[in-house]
């Protein structure tokens, strides 16, 4: 989606404030011994209180509200059984519609107590994202989002899952520009359009290098296992850099 007026402007705002606060509220909500499903209903209470629709759900009939990915699982985990305990990492990833628009979001948290190496992963996961973001622009190259976050990751000594991308979004869940490397690229040539919706949202790991499907057909996993987050706004690219529209408030 490329955005020309207020009213459209206006219309992402609200609905990335909805998925930005139930995101916020399941996090919060979190804690050992809660299972998955539990905390997916809570984001379906909060969704449809506010008039939105589970994206994945409405795009793609997947099997849950939200996305809640644990541990091993680093993205599409199915909310069900599995009990969050502490020492887990939990990956939230909220994406809905509204009035016929698209936001998407997702954060890496941590159910104390967990490692200081795991606590340094998520802090610079966060970070990469921001790294990213910072290269929105209108007329900026797409492939700066990957070469900034690639640069950002070897220095720190981490991989990057690479066939995770970022995507645009707005009028759909999934649109143009499709994929959007957040790892370093040399072949895409392509420009950030002035009011271009899309997603930055790195998967940063210790070793992870690409995601692989597992038996349910939906929940992804890395390879080589390796501990991942994955942090995720919503922007449009703007004259003066990138305005968020995946915040709470």
């Amino acid at each position: 989606m490329t955005i020309t007026h207020q009213d459209e402007l206006d219309e992402m705002k609200a609905i990335g404030r909805i998925v930005a606060n139930t995101m916020q509220t399941m996090a919060r909500a979190m804690e050992p011994g809660m299972t998955t499903g539990e905390l997916d209903e809570i984001g379906r209470e909060l969704l449809e209180r506010e008039g939105a629709v589970s994206a994945p759900q409405s795009s793609y009939d997947f099997p849950g509200t939200t996305c809640i990915s644990v541990n091993e699982e680093i993205a599409h985990g199915i909310p069900g059984d599995r009990v969050i305990a502490a020492g887990d990492l939990v990956n939230i990833d909220v994406s809905a519609s509204r009035n016929g628009y698209f936001a998407d979001t997702g954060a890496t948290y941590r159910m104390p107590p967990v490692r200081a190496s795991l606590d340094r992963l998520c802090r610079d996961g966060r970070r990469a994202m921001q790294v990213g973001i910072a290269q929105v622009g209108a007329g900026k190259p797409l492939a700066g989002i990957g070469n900034a976050i690639g640069r950002f990751a070897a220095q720190r000594g981490y991989t990057l899952i690479r066939n995770l991308a970022s995507h645009g979004v707005g009028r759909s869940l999934h649109e143009y520009p499709e994929e959007i490397a957040t790892w370093p690229t040399r072949h895409d040539k392509r420009r950030i359009d002035k009011g271009l919706v899309l997603t930055v949202e790195p998967f940063l790991s210790t070793g992870g290098i690409w995601a692989t499907e597992g038996d349910d057909g939906w929940t992804l996993y890395s390879t080589p296992r390796a501990p991942v987050v994955q942090y995720e706004h919503t922007v449009v690219a703007t004259d003066r850099g990138a305005i968020v529209v995946t915040l709470p408030g």
